[in-house]
């Protein structure tokens, strides 16, 4: 009888981890969304940008501001950036400052091409076409809210 049931409470134990570990996956899943961001973006040595955008996660769509500094930059271009963002537990997982740095220079018709992350680790890949003139070399970053 003891080992009948010692049998059982493993059986019962050795269920429970596989619930457990069954259901940890589907939590800690992440998905992809759509973006779409119009920008603006100003300067002379500190250059200064702002526009808006939405999101599309999970059949839903949510606006977007976009504000952000950049240092060493110079010129004036308007941007419209898609792509996607990745690693987003809920929509609101988008919200941050995202940093990029390096160097780089657009002319009129040229584009634009971005891979940033911010601090939860959404991934944001965008490209678009750029009208205007701006070159850049530092530090830039944007920071995107939801608007309601």
């Amino acid at each position: 009888m003891p080992s009948t049931i010692r049998t059982a409470k493993f059986a019962s134990a050795l269920a429970a981890a596989a619930v457990a570990f069954a259901a940890a996956p589907a939590s800690a899943q992440t998905a992809s969304g759509t973006v779409r961001l119009n920008i603006v973006r100003a300067g002379f040595i500190v250059g200064m940008g702002g526009g808006n955008g939405t999101l599309t996660f999970r059949g839903k769509t949510y606006r977007l501001s976009v504000g952000g500094i950049g240092i060493g930059s110079i010129g004036l271009a308007s941007v419209r950036l898609s792509g996607t963002a990745s690693n987003l537990r809920t929509a609101s997982d988008i919200v941050g400052t995202y940093g990029a740095a390096g160097a780089g220079a657009s002319f009129v018709g040229g584009g634009q091409v971005a891979t940033i992350q911010n601090e939860r680790g959404v991934v944001l890949r965008l490209s678009g076409p750029q009208v205007g003139f701006q070159a850049n070399l530092g530090v830039g970053g944007m920071t995107i809210s939801m608007r309601r």
